[in-house]
């Protein structure tokens, strides 16, 4: 169990270090470097405490995102944001350190950064709150599934959407690109349509989320939506 974590953390900081510094032409760019060590720090920590507190949300974690049992819209979906990610993430590195189209002022920057360490302390919040936070949509009934409704879920129906909210202007920030953040939106909107769609199958068969849904008024953002 611990081996698989640490091979599959790798597997993704190789991943991301392309994502990053290949478009950007440059391995010594600085704020690469703090993004890639910062996305290192948060997902060894949450991996670690994953580890000794929730292993079986842990191995689902680990699993890729897009499956075959996902249902057919959801795995659209999410093939569709893993893609618009990749292609969002090469911009930035294009557009701020291989041609220095945009000039990001450095207070932006450490916002940015700000922003990205936000949404990961959401997403251990979210984590410590509800063991069935799985990657995808699906009615875990092997597991005994709750509607959970304590701690991040008491203010938003989907705090990890919301926290993801967050890195999708810190990113960009925090790597200088104005425009991978006026692409931004485009990312948001994709999550806030399978946030729609996760609502849908839970309220059809999650006894008591369509109450929940009646107490907690709004999905991402409090007092907009």
């Amino acid at each position: 169990m611990i081996l698989r974590p640490i091979v599959q953390i790798l597997a993704w900081l190789l991943v991301m270090a392309a994502l990053v510094f290949v478009p950007a032409g440059d391995w010594t760019w600085p704020a690469g470097w703090i993004y890639l060590l910062t996305m290192m720090a948060s997902a060894v920590a949450i991996t670690v405490w994953l580890l000794q507190r929730d292993p079986a949300l842990l191995a689902e974690r680990l699993k890729f995102p897009v499956r075959r049992e996902q249902k057919a819209w959801d795995r659209g979906l999410m093939a569709l944001i893993l893609t618009a990610f990749v292609a969002w993430t090469a911009l930035a590195g294009i557009d701020a350190e291989r041609f220095y189209w945009s000039e990001m002022p450095l207070i932006l920057q450490a916002l940015g950064l700000a922003l990205i360490v936000a949404c990961m302390v959401i997403a251990w919040l979210t984590f410590r709150e509800n063991t069935f936070a799985v990657p995808v949509v699906r009615i875990q009934s092997e597991r005994s599934q709750i509607v959970v409704t304590t701690g991040p879920y008491a203010l938003v129906r989907h705090p990890m959407y919301a926290g993801a909210l967050l890195f999708m202007i810190g990113q960009p920030l925090l790597l200088g690109s104005w425009l991978a953040l006026a692409a931004s939106p485009v990312l948001i909107l994709l999550l806030a349509i399978r946030a729609l769609g996760e609502e849908r199958e839970l309220a059809a068969a999650l006894p008591g989320y369509a109450d929940y849904v009646k107490t907690v008024r709004f999905r991402l953002v409090p007092g907009v939506w």
